[in-house]
């Protein structure tokens, strides 16, 4: 399987150093879509600080991949939803962290959560 980051320059404004415009995926076999995950703990409670809630998220993104024998080097596309706009910053660099530097296609919306301790939620698709 090979990634292809697709990040044209000519009449479009340029992608920043932590994300692609797209990425073409060839090869792949197996696609997996990853549900909302929130920064809890296995008894689903959320982590006390932002830190913590996107260490946790993290952690049940690369357990949830792990069901499938994929790993986050495998993620194509993703998008993260922040209770607050404040939370952008800590958001990508814990991101960047994440994948290792390897950019991807990625959104990140400001949105109310169903619950006001979840400050931030991660959704992904993995190919393999």
């Amino acid at each position: 399987m090979e990634f292809v980051p697709l990040n044209p320059t000519d009449g479009i404004y340029p992608a920043s150093d932590d994300y692609v415009h797209a990425v073409e995926v060839r090869g792949a076999g197996r696609l997996v879509f990853v549900s909302g995950t929130m920064g809890l703990d296995h008894r689903g409670l959320p982590g006390a600080t932002l830190d913590e809630q996107l260490d946790l998220v993290w952690s049940n993104v690369r357990t949830i991949l792990a069901a499938a024998d994929m790993t986050v080097d495998n993620i194509v596309r993703l998008w993260s939803y922040l209770r607050d706009v404040s939370y952008a910053e800590a958001n990508a660099a814990a991101r960047i962290r994440a994948l290792g530097g390897r950019r991807v296609p990625t959104t990140a919306i400001v949105a109310q959560t169903l619950s006001s301790d979840w400050l931030v939620e991660i959704e992904v698709i993995a190919a393999a």
